[in-house]
């Protein structure tokens, strides 16, 4: 089975995942995705599928946390 289908966010509204922006309301959304995440029985697949994508918050991590650990300014295709 998909790790997708056990996922704690399989009935949350996607855009919560999404935020617009990195500060001010984009922050307490984030914090409300990652706080599904802390209880999301498949966290760690989640977290290995996200830094193949470039936004959102997978695995507990948001984008800019995905770059830091990439150490990259960016994640995803590279730009052109």
């Amino acid at each position: 089975m998909d790790w997708r289908y056990r996922a704690a966010c399989r009935d949350e509204d996607p855009e919560l995942f999404f935020p617009i922006g990195s500060s001010g309301p984009a922050l307490m959304q984030i914090e409300e995705a990652k706080a599904v995440c802390r209880v999301c029985p498949v966290r760690s697949q989640c977290e290995t599928f996200g830094f193949g994508e470039y936004d959102g918050v997978w695995g507990g991590l948001s984008a800019a946390e995905r770059r830091r650990a990439n150490g990259a300014d960016r994640v995803g295709p590279s730009a052109a």
